[in-house]
């Protein structure tokens, strides 16, 4: 996915910060072992299989051949037969018209003086090109090897050299699981705010059946996130849609958690989707929440409904979901004030919401959003007990993981709760909200390539 390219790119403090801790804790008692590369892949590489199998030399290649035509010499008269199957340009009659002039004529004696020399062929002045031509593909390959076998012997290393040479890994550092490496891969996670609960079983479950064994960093990334990948599964879902409308998704968090980012970017994904949105801009006691969303509005093609400032936002969600029937919208996202966990009056007011809701639609709201800063750390967890409690949450959206170096809530949140996550953000742009991928999210949240 582009989108979880772009993750791996920004979540940096999370993967970085787990980078330094393992390769401290590996390092920490940890030895560095020389890796040598496999027989499969040394044997993969050009000209190893004529150091390996000698015996088959025969079917190397055209190079092989001239080489044993090199080694032996006595095929040096097979060139002989080669004028018995040339003669056929002898009767050739073209240069004897050549005779007409009497100047001419001693030419052809003098010519035909060098290839006398050669007792064996005795050609034509024409043949003698033919002649030539076939030698040379064949036999002056033989003599260049016999002229430089010692320039040949070092281009063309054996086995046991690219084994020792080109075959050989960077030594690779490597620590014994113990305790306490355990106990130091446990407090990294929960550094990480992966939480201790998680994190202790995190730990046990990399050690199982691995205690003992000498780990490399590469080898703990690759355990971790796949345990990471483990928690995260069932949670990984999007946000369902009902065919009952209009849908209504109420969306809640604590100031600025990212809520009305967060409308304005599921506003532009649901109707690019072909859906009819409506939203309402519930957050009357922030004038600045209602102009950022009506941008987001504009953005997306989407009507905000507002209302004036200090009005009550029950009412506005009342009002609201009596205009989203009328125009028969699919769906219905409304806005809530930003409220801390430890507001009692707040939090009441946000159950007013729900139940003036339910007047118009006793299974409304369909969808309650939990909208949550990742860099809130552990703090997340609390938040989410709370509104669960209040609002009856069905799903959670993670904003904010580019900035922080506590991506690890998130495992946290999915192991406690057991929440469905919907959707992440890493950024202020439109596509910076997408539906959440396990598997590439463990591989952001540890650093490794997926």
């Amino acid at each position: 996915m582009a989108f979880f390219t772009k993750l791996k790119d920004r979540l940096f403090k999370s993967s970085s910060k787990l980078d330094e801790g393992l390769e401290a804790i590996v390092s920490d008692g940890g030895e560095a072992e020389a890796e040598a590369a496999p027989v499969d892949a040394v044997m993969d590489q050009p000209g190893a299989a004529s150091d390996v199998m000698p015996d088959r030399q025969e079917d190397s290649g055209p190079m092989l051949a001239a080489e044993r035509e090199a080694e032996e010499p006595t095929p040096a008269p097979e060139p002989a037969p080669e004028p018995e199957t040339l003669p056929e340009p002898e009767p050739q009659p073209a240069p004897e018209p050549q005779p007409e002039p009497s100047e001419p004529q001693p030419d052809p004696t003098p010519a035909q003086d060098p290839p006398a020399a050669d007792p064996e062929a005795t050609p034509t002045p024409e043949e003698v090109p033919a002649a030539t031509d076939l030698r040379q593909a064949m036999t002056p390959v033989a003599p260049a090897l016999d002229e430089t076998p010692a320039e040949a012997a070092p281009a063309k290393p054996g086995l046991l050299g690219r084994l020792m040479g080109r075959g050989a890994a960077q030594p690779v550092v490597r620590r014994t699981l113990d305790d306490e490496m355990l106990e130091q891969l446990e407090e990294l996670l929960i550094s990480a705010d992966m939480g201790v609960d998680t994190a202790l079983r995190v730990t046990a479950n990399m050690a199982e059946g691995r205690f003992g064994k000498k780990l490399s960093v590469a080898e703990i990334k690759q355990l971790l996130a796949s345990e990471v990948s483990r928690i995260m599964e069932p949670v990984a879902r999007p946000l369902p849609l009902y065919a009952k409308t209009p849908q209504v998704v109420l969306v809640v968090g604590v100031n600025g958690s990212g809520k009305t980012t967060t409308i304005g970017k599921l506003a532009s994904q649901f109707r690019a989707a072909g859906k009819k949105v409506v939203i309402a801009a519930g957050d009357t006691f922030r004038a600045a929440a209602v102009e950022q969303l009506q941008v987001w509005g504009e953005r997306a093609g989407v009507p905000v409904l507002t209302a004036p400032e200090g009005s009550d936002p029950a009412s506005l969600a009342f009002d609201a979901m009596g205009r989203a029937q009328e125009e028969g919208a699919d769906l219905l996202l409304i806005d809530t004030a930003g409220r801390l966990q430890n507001r009692g009056d707040l939090m009441e007011e946000l159950a007013k919401i729900v139940r003036v809701i339910r007047k118009k639609d006793q299974t409304a709201p369909h969808n309650t959003l939990l909208v949550l800063d990742a860099t809130t750390g552990q703090n997340a967890v609390n938040q989410v007990k709370v509104f669960q409690e209040i609002s009856d949450v069905s799903g959670l959206v993670m904003t904010k993981l580019d900035g922080t170096a506590k991506g690890g809530v998130l495992v946290a949140l999915a192991d406690r709760f057991g929440l469905p996550i919907h959707a992440v953000g890493v950024g202020e742009q439109i596509d910076d909200l997408s539906p959440f991928d396990p598997d590439e999210f463990a591989a952001a949240l540890v650093g490794t390539d997926g």
